[in-house]
Order: C-alpha cells, then structure tokens, then sequence
C-alpha cells in the first residue's frame, strides 16, 4: 500500500532551483533514506511531503487517515510543562478513556444504579467493552513505553518532572524525537534524527526504528545509521531525485557503476556525432551524396542529446607533516581532567604511539572533548601526569571552530595565520577546500557550518602537524565532504587522536578505540565494529560468571587480543626497521656529500673563487645541519 506519492514536485527559491520533477513514493512498512549535499534541498522536500511547504508545481497525495509525524532538523521541543507532562500529552485519548472509566468506577457503587438490576448489568457490560478498548488500544502499556524511549534516549528518572524549558538544546531535541516515536505513527519522518546522540543513543534509535511497525523516512549523514536500517536510498542531486534499492554501501556502489555507464555512453554517442557531422560537412554539396547527408542532417536534429556526467565537487584535502615524531606521542598517567570547581575524569591512563589512529568514544558529558583541550594545551589538567613526545607537532581541530575570526574575510583569516604566503597560493588552498571566486572575501561570521569547518580544516592541512586532535571533525560536513576528509586521512602519514560519533568515519580510519569512562579509559584494538563485538563479548562473559564455556570463550577473546596486539608490535617493529635502513642510506648519502665538499674546498679553483666557496660553505652547513638531525632519529629509533 502508498503511504504517500509525490509527482512532479518543483520548487524555487527566487531564481534558484531547488527541486526539478521529482517523484517521490513510499510503501507501507518501507525504511527509505534521502541523501544529499549540503544545500540541495532534503529538508525542503521534507517540508513539501508534510505540508508545511506547498510546491510551486506537482502534487503529493497522501493516503487516507495516513497518521504521520514529523521531526524538522534540530526541531526541539518547546512547552511549560514537565517532560513527563508533556509525553503524555502524546496518550491523550487513552488518558480521556482512562478517565472515564475511572468515573465508572466511582459510579459502581452508587445504590440508585445497583437497584435497577438490568440497568447495573448493562452498565457494566458497558464498562467492559470500554476497559477492552483501553487495553487494546495499549492502555497499560504507555506509561512503560513513554519510560522506555527516555531511557533509551539517555533522560534519566530524575529529569522526568524537569520542566522543558530548562533542558539544553540537544535534549529538547531528544524529547521532540522522543514525542514523534511514542505516536507511533504510520510514517515517521525525521530530518538528522541522529544529531545531538551518543554512540549508545544511536545503537538503541537504530534497533527502535529496525522493529518498528510503520514506515520511516529519515534524512541523515550518519552512513552507518543508513546502512543499518534503509532499504532504499533517495539521492538528491543538482534538483533531481533519483531511487536506489539497498542500504547505503550499496547505494554507492549503484551510483558508481551508473556514472561509469553514463560516462561510457556519453562519449559513445559524441564520438557518433562527430561522425556523422563530418559525413554532412563532406557530402552535403556533393551531387552524388547530398540527399544522405540531407538525411543524417535531420537524424542529428532529431537525436535526443545526453547530457555530460557532471563531475561531483569535492574538496581537495590532504594532510602532510613537516617532520615525523618520536616513537611515543603522547603518554597520561593518572591524568584527571575537568575545569575549575569540576573534575569530570580521572586516574586517566593512556598510551599513543606513531602511526596509531586512535577514537575517543564515551556518553556525552563524560569529558572527551575536554580530554583532547587538555592534552592540546587549552586546558590545564586537573591532576596526574601527561607527557609528549619527542619532536610532536601538534594541531588541533575545535568541533565549535572558536578559533575562527568572525569579523575577517575568509581569505583574510587564513592569509593572517599564515603571512609567509602569498595570495595566490592562500587562494590555491581555498579553492582546495570549494571557496572559489567571490567566496574568499565573505565574512566568517556568515559562513554556514559546513564552510566553517572546511575553514579550520584548510588551517589545519597548512599546519602541517604530526601529531592530530580532532573533535567530531565530520560535524557539519555533508557526505562528499566527509569522503574526502577520510580520503585525506587514509593518507596521512602522522598520528591521530579523534572524537567522533560517527561510526562509518571511525571504521574506515581507526586501528585502536579508547573507551573513556569517569573511572578510566579502556583500549580496544580495531575499528568500531572490532570494538562492539569485543565488548558485547566481554560483557556476556561478566554476565553469566564466566562458567567454563565462557571463561573458554574469554580466554580465546584473550589469546585474540594478545595476538592482534603482537601483531601490531610486529608491524612496528617491521616499520622500524625500514625507517632505520632509509635513514641510514640518507646519512651515508650526507656523509659522503660531507666528504666530497670538504675536498672541494681544498681546491685553489674554489677556494681562490669567494662565491663558488660561500656556496660550498652553504652547502656543507647544509649537510651537516641535515646529518645531526638524521643520526638523531637514527639514535632514537634504535634505541626503542
């Protein structure tokens, strides 16, 4: 059964073109995600599907008596009432049903209404079918249920009689979120529903929505969230709508293989065209072959011309480093973190060594991006002990970009915090990062969030650091531009210690995941799913009392985790080694240079000739400033 139908819905915003034609459907019971840069339009094809937004052309149809709710991105909730006042406000007819059998009740007691024996019995038969009705319709349920998605959505027994106007943003956010799954309408559609949650609110919202009895239609960025729950997967791309069955792994690679199709075809048919203009040009004013050339004339006039694959924009981004760190980046010991007046970790202990691509993971509140502000500098540790590295380098992204200047122009901002440069190659590396033309003299403080963080991240790339801290850096990215920040990241040759929550990015970039709790931080070796399975694995060997299966099963867990852990030492220890043999040939090659210089200068030819022996003395200051840095990394790495 259609839910819903939109056909040949467009939609403008003065002479910009938002939406084009788009058909649009969804079957009862059906998960479908919508996807798209930053701009092009999901959430007011949103708007259009509710009827908050009428089209300028096209028509949507809606099934009758459709029930459908509907959460706008970052929609918080806004009420004078409690939270727990204003999720039953969810249940009102039940509370009206419930009412009124409570009226019956204190009713059945009247002796006017036991004398009249027909009239009693018809009362309570009245009363039963009524008491049928309230328990059909989930009566004893709700208050269970409304308990349930709070908790699931991390609102403790406690904020239950908070009033909702003095919850942050993120939890109104959570509560309206919270009202749309209690309706339990027959279409759900939510527009970021994953904004403002932890890993855990992720992981109970998906297998929610996975068990859920209606439809649902999200738009999200959150990959992982969309490969785990969609069917299908709506792109919307340049105005055009375009429907791909399967998750979104498989979208991609649909899309893939659709470009190369169009691509292929596209230049078979120029390459047809060329031919057959060329057959006009040469034959048109011949006798013999006019009326052919004639009639090719009109085949290319009738030929339905197929549009260039337009190349998708993405930022250009790649990290590089301007020397590499010692073996140890960073090491905490006992490390208590928080602000004045506030300790929110501590007897924090924690190792990172080069080349690791470490993600900080934990509930919100717990303190992770004020882990990552303490060890950048920004914030003084509240106790214990933290240490760096020899030769770290480190850069730091703020997920809030307070670094930015709001009251420069973009190229300005950049240009400041690197003088050395000139303007054209500022402006090489904005347009890197899609700030082309005019876009390099807006102001920063009227940057969306997208641009901001492509902003900081262009900063970031010129800072050349070996040593990475990025908080939530997909944050406002949309899905080309997160794509190409994994991209660059796959590359980069230095360390990272991220904080993100979105699970895609954290599998495709993480070797190691710290867990940080206000009693510690726990390490698992992996990506994100590597760390799910582990510590599903772990719980359930604690929850049973590790019997003999399971203590069998723990140990194998073990044995796995020491050999993974080997393994990475072997890889060290192999990379060690090669670093060793390079820079040993690097310093025999600089030796050598060394050696030949210094004859040089014992020839009269040179050192009769002041500049030919200034430049040798350059030269050989040169080398031997090179060599003492060589043999430096050389001692260090040998003896680790």
């Amino acid at each position: 059964m259609i839910l819903l139908q939109a056909t040949r819905v467009s939609k403008s915003f003065g002479a910009r073109l938002i939406l084009a034609d788009v058909n649009f459907t969804i079957q009862e019971k059906e998960r479908a995600g919508i996807v798209g840069s930053n701009g092009a339009g999901k959430s007011t094809l949103l708007k259009i599907l509710t009827g908050s937004l009428p089209p300028d052309t096209g028509e949507v149809v809606r099934a009758r008596d459709l029930k459908m709710s509907y959460l706008a991105q970052d929609g918080g909730l806004e009420s004078s009432q409690s939270v727990w006042q204003e999720m039953l406000t969810v249940f009102a007819p039940l509370l009206d049903l419930e009412k009124q059998l409570r009226e019956m009740e204190s009713k059945m007691s009247d002796p006017a209404l036991r004398a009249d024996e027909r009239t009693y019995n018809q009362f309570l038969q009245a009363y039963d079918n009524l008491s049928l009705v309230f328990k059909n319709r989930g009566g004893f349920e709700y208050e269970a249920s409304i308990r349930s998605v709070l908790r699931g959505l991390k609102f403790a027994e406690s904020d239950l009689n908070a009033p909702v106007g003095t919850l942050s943003g993120g939890q109104k956010t959570r509560l309206a979120l919270a009202r749309c799954l209690l309706g339990e309408p027959d279409l759900l559609i939510l527009d970021e529903p994953t904004n403002f949650l932890d890993l855990d609110n992720l992981a109970w919202l998906e297998q929610y929505l996975r068990s859920y009895r209606g439809a649902v239609l999200v738009v999200s960025h959150d990959r992982y969230f969309l490969d785990t729950l969609a069917e299908v997967i709506y792109e919307l791309e340049r105005g055009r709508l375009t429907r791909y069955t399967g998750n979104y792994t498989r979208f991609v690679q649909q899309k893939a293989e659709a470009v190369e199709r169009q691509s292929k075809e596209y230049k078979r048919q120029q390459g047809e065209i060329a031919r057959m203009e060329e057959f006009v040009r040469r034959n048109i004013a011949a006798k013999d072959t006019t009326r052919r050339a004639q009639s090719r004339l009109k085949a290319l006039e009738k030929m339905e011309r197929l549009e260039r694959p337009v190349k998708e924009i993405r930022a250009s981004v790649s990290f590089s480093i301007s020397r590499p760190s010692g073996q140890e980046v960073l090491k905490a010991e006992a490390l208590c973190i928080g602000y004045p007046g506030l300790t929110l970790a501590g007897g924090l202990n924690l190792e990172i060594n080069r080349g690791e691509r470490v993600a900080l993971v934990g509930p919100n509140g717990v303190g992770k991006s004020t882990l990552l502000k303490t060890i950048a500098g920004r914030l003084l540790p509240r106790g214990g002990r933290l240490r760096q590295g020899i030769q770290v380098q480190m850069g730091y992204y703020d997920q809030e970009q307070q670094g930015l200047n709001y009251g420069k122009q973009v190229l300005q901002e950049l240009w400041d915090r690197y003088p050395h440069m000139n303007e054209v190659d500022i402006r090489k590396v904005l347009g890197k990062f899609l700030f082309r033309g005019d876009d390099v003299f807006k102001q920063v403080a009227d940057l969306s969030g997208g641009e901001k963080s492509r902003l900081a991240l262009a900063s970031l790339m010129l800072q050349k650091a070996n040593f990475l801290l990025l908080d939530e850096p997909t944050n406002h990215l949309d899905l080309p531009g997160r794509e190409a920040l994994e991209d660059a990241l796959a590359g980069y040759p230095g360390t990272i210690l991220f904080v993100s929550h979105d699970r895609y990015f954290i599998n495709k970039i993480a070797t190691r995941v710290l867990e940080l709790t206000p009693e510690g931080v726990a390490s698992w070796l992996g990506n994100y799913d590597d760390y799910i399975s582990r510590k599903a694995e772990r719980t359930a060997s604690e929850a049973i009392g590790q019997p003999s299966r399971e203590r069998e099963r723990s140990t194998v867990s073990a044995e796995k985790e020491q050999y993974l852990q080997k393994k990475e030492e072997e890889r060290q220890k192999r990379r060690r080694q090669r670093q060793l043999q390079e820079l040993e040939q690097a310093i025999a090659g600089l030796e050598e240079t060394i050696s030949r210089l210094e004859e040089e200068l014992t020839l009269p030819e040179i050192y009769q000739d002041y500049q030919a022996c200034l430049e040798r003395q350059n030269q050989l200051e040169q080398a031997r400033s090179s060599l003492d840095v060589h043999l430096e990394k050389w001692l260090e790495l040998a003896g680790d």
